[in-house]
């Protein structure tokens, strides 16, 4: 059984950066596509940032390419979530996902395994 566990959430203000952690354990992860998915109060799951496990390609949506990093850490079993120049827009609760097939699906709706989400609020 996989278990995804997020850290790392909190309150910053605009311009801020933050690092959230997605510690994983249940099984090896080589093939899995590991990714963050975002919701704010009254919208719908968004997709933020995807990591191949073995590959370690990478994918982003629009709203956050060039200011947040996808990365993984083998050794930890652990994948990291850099956000920078964050944005009062970016606040939403963050979630860790899982996939066991290697296709870098960007609906949450692929995705059998997830965390118990964080709370990230980013002022004005």
């Amino acid at each position: 059984q996989v278990q995804l566990v997020e850290s790392g959430g909190g309150l910053v203000q605009a311009g801020d950066s933050l690092r959230l952690s997605c510690a994983a354990a249940g099984r090896t992860f080589s093939g899995y596509i590991m990714g963050w998915f975002r919701q704010a109060p009254g919208k719908e799951r968004e997709f933020v940032a995807l990591i191949n496990w073995s590959t370690e390609r990478t994918a982003y949506g629009d709203s956050v390419k060039g200011r947040f990093t996808i990365s993984r850490d083998n050794a930890k079993n652990t994948v990291y979530l850099q956000m920078t120049s964050l944005k009062p827009e970016d606040t939403a609760i963050y979630s860790c996902a899982a996939r066991s097939s290697p296709v870098m699906f960007i609906s949450p709706n692929q995705y059998p395994y997830w965390g118990q989400g964080t709370q990230v609020t980013v002022s004005s």
